[in-house]
């Protein structure tokens, strides 16, 4: 993975206004907007009729192809049907109408484009705690496309900005190099450019933010969990900070909102507003950790090579609140080898040996936790770990290592 166009494509995409976290993370409208105020104003099969929101859309068709002809989509139908069903609950009566992507890409992020077609960042399902956080980002999105806000953006920029600059930013959707594995991240960067055209007024995230409010209430979900999202990134963004001992980073998520509290405390009079007594809400996280199961492993490796010690380490903390499990502890251990400070290989010995005793620790948790015993001298114990490792994994690269290793 090449990280410096990551960062390239993070950046870009970070600022643009279509990014789901950065929408949730861009100014509180002045007066709290009511969820019941909030009305739909587009329907199924919805096509625009003025001219300059006709071209807006014909851009947006050129960008879905890029998109759909991205290296970073995972080929995943299980999982993207179920994104599929998900957006079909919390995508409003346009619902019906929007397409849904899923990108390899360890960041918290979902982008819907102004046509209505969607990508999912791998790194999002990760930081989920379960289906309803999902739901309520995806209708947040869903907000701002029902409420027409993309089109009204694009205009407001239009009359602000240097109409030969926006041109530009539209050539470079078809100079991006699709099909290679570098162009993708330079492709979804250019992609993260033109949606910064798209840079949503405080009013506008609030209505979002209520619309989206009251699209998992009716759909059967906690409205709360918006604000637990919210919350969650704040802490993720401000962990990384503080490890790396500076400020936020320029072109943080949280760099356009000025008030956080005030955010949380708006979106939660909306979720007890929404909320009726007695009618029961399921945060789908069981259903959710099946659906993700299966490439959870994949994401949370993805999340501790970031080099992000602080965030990582958060994240960890963040998802074991609904429990510990073995596949939780093994990555606390990498998060400290990794790091490779002084004590962190104890910190990690612990973690492996922690890991082991669940009964879904991966096979590599034995592994390490092998070589761990054997620096404390405990080679006997070291060769039980190391054969569990080889039960689990017998066709593993390093297995003629291992054996030797055993004796």
């Amino acid at each position: 993975m090449c990280m410096r166009c990551l960062e390239l494509s993070r950046r870009s995409l970070l600022v643009g206004g279509g990014v789901a976290a950065a929408a949730l993370t861009t100014g509180t409208a002045q007066a709290r907007v009511r969820p019941q105020d909030m009305q739909p104003l587009i329907g199924p099969g919805f096509k625009p009729t003025d001219r300059d929101e006709q071209g807006l859309w014909q851009l947006m068709e050129r960008a879905e192809e890029e998109i759909a002809g991205s290296n970073l989509l995972m080929n995943d139908p299980a999982l993207t049907g179920y994104l599929k069903n998900l957006i079909g609950r919390v995508g409003g009566p346009a619902a019906q109408d929007m397409r849904i992507y899923l990108a390899h890409i360890p960041e918290f992020n979902a982008v819907m484009f102004p046509s209505g077609f969607t990508v999912i960042f791998s790194g999002l399902l990760l930081r989920a705690r379960n289906e309803a956080q999902l739901a309520g980002v995806i209708a947040h999105e869903s907000g701002h496309f029902l409420r027409r806000h993309m089109i009204r953006s694009w205009r407001d920029q239009k009359r602000k900005s240097d109409l030969l600059a926006i041109g530009s930013m539209v050539a470079g959707v078809g100079g991006a190099g699709a099909g290679v594995y570098l162009g993708d991240y330079v492709q979804l960067a250019e992609l993260g450019a033109i949606l910064s055209l798209f840079s949503y007024s405080r009013g506008m995230e609030a209505e979002a933010d209520a619309m989206g409010t009251r699209l998992i209430a009716e759909a059967g979900y906690p409205a709360a969990e918006m604000a637990s999202v919210w919350q969650q990134l704040i802490g993720e963004e401000s962990a990384s900070a503080r490890y790396r001992g500076k400020r936020r980073r320029r072109g943080s998520l949280f760099d356009s909102h000025p008030s956080p509290d005030s955010r949380m405390a708006d979106l939660r009079a909306s979720a007890a507003e929404v909320t009726i007594p007695g009618r029961p809400y399921d945060n789908g996280r069981a259903r959710y950790l099946n659906a993700i199961g299966p490439i959870r492993p994949m994401m949370l490796d993805d999340q501790v090579k970031l080099n992000d010690p602080g965030a990582s380490q958060y994240l960890i903390q963040t998802l074991a609140q609904d429990g510990w499990n073995g596949l939780l502890r093994f990555y606390e251990g990498e998060i400290w080898r990794l790091r490779n400070r002084r004590d962190d290989d104890d910190r990690a010995a612990q973690s492996y040996a922690a890991a082991v005793v669940y009964p879904d620790a991966p096979a590599d948790a034995f592994r390490w936790h092998g070589i761990s015993l054997l620096k404390q001298g405990r080679s006997g114990e070291a060769k039980q770990a190391f054969s569990r490792y080889l039960v689990m994994k017998p066709d593993a690269p390093d297995a003629p290592w291992v054996r030797q290793m055993m004796g």
